[in-house]
């Protein structure tokens, strides 16, 4: 119920809605807007990748060797991007926060970029989309994308001055997200309202749990 209610305050009860759908609560990193269906992935880890792994020492001789490596890490980091896009990978889905190269490239070649998302969300959406989070460098980084999720929409939400996502999923199950925009004057009353809802279908769950039985 966390991750499929938004609460905002400021505005009146009757503002309140319905959307379809799931709304992460943070901005786009970088927003390319696209039309139609499109792929999504997920990844847990950053993008560019480090110079060196955890626990070994990285040795160069001069500032030029340093500057090379640099720039080979950088190219790798574009090839990458580049095949998100050549796979129709426009949306990236992050739970860790991705560097500005990566982020440049990805407005460069049209990937929309989503990032710090919470486990619960990242968990959410894999339930939805039956989509397991993508390692880019494991054994081999040129191997094929395979899991990628559906996304029938992506966009900014304006929910009073807070920037979001909006983001429809085609999902593997039954369960058909839809995300509930709760509005009150205060903190306060929402989180009442959202207490008194959680309840409400916590009940409902036993109800149903009962006559399946």
């Amino acid at each position: 119920f966390a991750e499929l209610h938004a609460a905002v305050p400021g505005l009146p009860l009757a503002s309140s809605r319905v959307l379809p759908g799931i709304v992460l609560r943070r901005d786009f990193a970088a927003y390319c807007p696209a039309d139609g269906e499109l792929r999504a992935l997920l990844v847990t880890e950053p993008l560019r990748r480090a110079l060196t792994a955890t626990g070994v020492e990285f040795v160069v001789d001069s500032e030029d060797q340093y500057q090379a490596s640099l720039r080979w890490i950088s190219r790798r980091t574009e090839t990458l991007i580049k095949r998100l896009q050549s796979n129709n990978i426009k949306l990236l889905l992050s739970s860790v926060k991705q560097e500005e190269v990566v982020i440049y490239y990805a407005k460069l070649y049209g990937v929309s970029v989503v990032e710090c998302l919470s486990s619960e969300e990242m968990a959410l959406i894999s339930e939805i989309t039956g989509v397991s989070p993508y390692a880019p460098f494991g054994d081999n980084m040129d191997r094929e994308i395979t899991e990628t999720a559906v996304v029938t929409f992506c966009q900014p939400l304006l929910l009073v001055s807070k920037r979001c996502v909006h983001v429809g999923f085609s999902s593997v199950c039954a369960f058909q997200p839809h995300c509930l925009v709760l509005c009150g004057p205060v903190d306060g009353v929402n989180e009442q309202h959202a207490a008194a809802l959680q309840e409400a279908f916590t009940m409902l769950q036993q109800v149903f749990k009962t006559l399946d039985q």
